[in-house]
């Protein structure tokens, strides 16, 4: 199993930034994509970025260009950059792994708070 723990979140104004980690432990070879999602209050959670082991990035329309995803594979953490947020942006931040090894198996984090005030 994979244990993830979100943390960075935080109060900000629109057009400030955060940086968000997320650590990963327990079964090494159990770690693969790396993603991150979001869910605003009353909606759904929704994707945000996922990254490969070997950097290949992808994100969703709402917050390409503005957030940047990256990882350390030496300390099995995975980041995101968000700059110029907008108050659209509060949620609940989530990590997600993929295992590598058992189709449709995902693990998740616990979540930390993003509120961006107008």
């Amino acid at each position: 199993q994979v244990q993830l723990v979100e943390s960075g979140g935080g109060l900000v104004q629109a057009g400030g930034s955060l940086r968000l980690s997320c650590a990963a432990s327990g079964s090494i070879s159990n770690i693969g994509i790396l993603g991150w999602y979001r869910q605003a209050p009353g909606k759904q959670r929704e994707y945000i970025a996922r990254i490969s082991s070997g950097g290949l990035t992808s994100y969703a329309d709402s917050v390409k260009g503005r957030f940047t995803i990256s990882r350390d594979n030496a300390k099995n953490t995975v980041y995101l950059q968000m700059n110029s947020l907008k108050p659209e942006d509060t949620g609940v931040y989530y990590c997600n792994n993929r295992s590598p090894r058992y189709e449709g198996t995902d693990y998740w984090g616990q979540g930390t708070q993003v509120t961006v005030s107008s």
